[in-house]
């Protein structure tokens, strides 16, 4: 063999190698792919919601944002038609915690006004709660920006949002340089009858609307009845909100009004602006009709 074809020959022997090794490189990385690709695991679906509402407030809520329920409170209002066949679990203030158990729910939700209550009989129950504050607009605002995100829904509640924050930014410039009347804030059930702090969800729609609550300085949301202080605060309007059995409540009021001799030294009474909020617009916690409350209270403080 002379020197030239030794030469080419090397060099074909080293293209031929320089090949074979490039092959079995390929078959090493694609035998290294089929492992991997072996290894990940195979995409499931996510595990199924199964969510209990216990509250009316919640559960219209989450119908505004189309989430599916398992359990809904039972009340003489009437729920979202989405719900007619949805069980129903008791009354807010004291759910069936067995029946609630055998749904298997993955998550309950109530709010934090009944929190004290409820999350030691829930734990007693070995279930575990969600307590959603809804004692002012804006951390009602902050529970549906939470529900959207954790169902998906974040479109559905960042709509209802925006309505809440139109309505403020409009009152806000209603009121404007406007004298801000003083209020006092009757919430009454059967029997009795409490005073609303600025920190209750009624007393915040006063606020928003415009209003000063006489009841403030604490981090309660209702205080005892003391009429004498009441009157000291001489309020220039008197709103009673019927909880419970309104037409009841609104009866008690009347009477109390009447038998009571100082009701008649306040000025709100005198000045014949005494008013009785309806109960389908001014819940005890935060509500999808939040505007509308807000506009029935201008005309209550502004008229």
């Amino acid at each position: 063999m002379n020197k030239k074809r030794g030469y080419g020959f090397m060099l074909l022997l080293a293209v031929i190698l320089l090949a074979g090794c490039s092959n079995v490189g390929s078959a090493a990385t694609n035998n290294q792919t089929q492992a991997e690709a072996s290894s990940i695991p195979e995409a499931t679906a996510p595990p199924e919601q199964r969510v209990i509402s216990t509250t009316v407030a919640i559960t219209q809520m989450l119908d505004a944002l189309e989430v599916d329920l398992v359990g809904v409170p039972t009340s003489s209002k009437i729920l979202p038609a989405r719900y007619d066949d949805v069980t129903r679990v008791g009354n807010p203030m004291s759910p069936d915690m067995e029946l609630v158990k055998s749904l298997k729910p993955t998550e309950v939700l109530s709010v934090t006004t009944l929190e004290y209550d409820l999350k030691p009989v829930f734990e007693a129950a070995g279930m575990q709660a969600g307590f959603l504050n809804l004692t002012s607009v804006e951390s009602m605002n902050l529970e549906l920006k939470k529900l959207g995100e954790t169902y998906g829904k974040q479109a559905q509640a960042q709509v209802i949002i925006d309505r809440f924050d139109a309505k403020v930014a409009e009152i806000k410039e209603a009121t404007e340089g406007k004298e801000k009347p003083t209020v006092l804030i009757l919430l009454g059930v059967p029997g009795s009858y409490l005073v609303a702090t600025e920190k209750s969800y009624i007393g915040d729609l006063v606020r928003l609307a415009g209003g000063v609550n006489i009841a403030q300085g604490v981090d309660v949301e209702y205080l005892a009845s003391n009429t004498e202080y009441l009157h000291n605060s001489n309020p220039d309007v008197i709103l009673r909100a019927a909880h419970g059995m309104p037409e009841e409540v609104v009866k008690m009021f009347d009477k109390e009004f009447q038998k009571n001799d100082i009701w008649k030294h306040f000025k709100a009474v005198q000045n014949d602006r005494v008013y009785d909020l309806e109960e389908s617009l001014f819940g005890t916690t935060g509500n999808l009709f939040a505007v509308d409350a807000i506009d029935a209270l201008m005309g209550m403080l502004y008229p």
